[in-house]
């Protein structure tokens, strides 16, 4: 079993829909390699960010399909933390909240780096 607060935590930025969520993730990153954090963008993390898009059709349920996954991922045991963020996560938080409390937080995305300052 992993560490809670490990150094060997790798954090994974997982962007979905707009040029404004990758600009969004790409300044996260930048936060939290700037606290020496370990950030990678692929699925060996295990500690998933999820920057989620909320109003174009096709990345919305790409969004909620990969919150699902990693959700599962998560109960598995393969993940040990999921957090969203994002304008999906923004638009329908209590919606998101009810339905995955006690699986994932849901950040809000100024303060997204302060969070996972872990």
């Amino acid at each position: 079993m992993r560490t809670k607060y490990s150094e060997n935590n790798k954090i994974n930025v997982i962007t979905l829909g707009c040029s404004k969520n990758t600009y969004d993730s790409e300044v996260l990153m930048g936060q939290l390699r700037s606290n020496n954090k370990n950030v990678v963008h692929e699925e060996d993390g295990n500690i998933v960010v999820i920057n989620t898009c909320g109003f174009i059709d096709n990345a919305k349920q790409q969004s909620i399909d990969t919150i699902l996954e990693n959700v599962k991922k998560k109960n598995e045991g393969l993940i040990d933390k999921v957090f969203v963020t994002g304008c999906l996560s923004e638009r329908y938080k209590p919606d998101l909240k009810k339905k995955f409390l006690m699986l994932m937080s849901i950040l809000e995305q100024q303060k997204c780096h302060l969070y996972l300052n872990i």
